[in-house]
């Protein structure tokens, strides 16, 4: 199936801090969107613009990054969905942290980005490899469920079912519709009420 995730790579971006909400990941003044697109202009506005360039998603040393580095219950708040949006917008394809708020994974999971964890020690060297050397390639393997930074490696967790979702590539539900159309169909036909008159 077209939607697996099985690995994710590129640069990553180090973004240092706990309990980074949905709020500072995109403020509620661009929640009035009709669609998702744009949104990852404004990831982190707030934050941003009180960083004056100094940001991570504003330094030209990790524009294209797909991996995002994150601490400790990255995601809590509000239950947005335009938070995971706002970030893939952006272009990252998969975060590693320390731990994630339950609707946050949810939504990410939804939209087809895996949020990793790893053991606080794994991550704070990431950020700093990530700090050090922004080139520095990174992957992250759903399958083995290790993470290669340079030379540094390390396990990341995901629950069973997460996981399985992305492998298998059923994480998408629009997709799963699609390519299974005329079953679809075929079941669609023998429900009474479809052809009401």
């Amino acid at each position: 199936m077209v939607s697996e995730v099985k690995t994710v790579s590129g640069h990553g971006i180090p973004l240092v801090g706990n309990d980074i909400d949905t709020d500072r990941i995109i403020p509620a003044r661009f929640l009035r969107c009709v669609t998702f697109d744009g949104l990852g202009e404004h990831a982190f506005a707030d934050d941003r613009k009180a960083k004056k360039g100094n940001h991570p998603f504003d330094q030209p040393q990790y524009q294209g990054a797909k991996i995002l580095v994150v601490n400790r219950n990255f995601g809590c708040g509000s239950s947005r969905e335009h938070a995971p949006q706002a970030i893939s917008k952006w272009g990252i394809q998969a975060l590693v942290g320390e731990s994630f708020a339950e609707i946050f994974f949810g939504n990410c999971v939804a939209i087809g980005i895996p949020c990793l964890t790893a053991e606080p020690a794994v991550v704070k060297q990431l950020q700093e490899i990530l700090t050090t050397n922004p080139q520095t390639e990174m992957t992250v393997n759903l399958e083995t469920m290790q993470l290669q930074c340079g030379d540094f490696s390390a396990p990341v967790a995901m629950g069973g079912g997460a996981r399985n979702m992305f492998i298998s590539g059923t994480w998408d539900a629009c997709g799963q519709l699609v390519s299974h159309a005329e079953q679809v169909r075929m079941t669609a036909a023998k429900l009474p009420y479809i052809n009401w008159s």
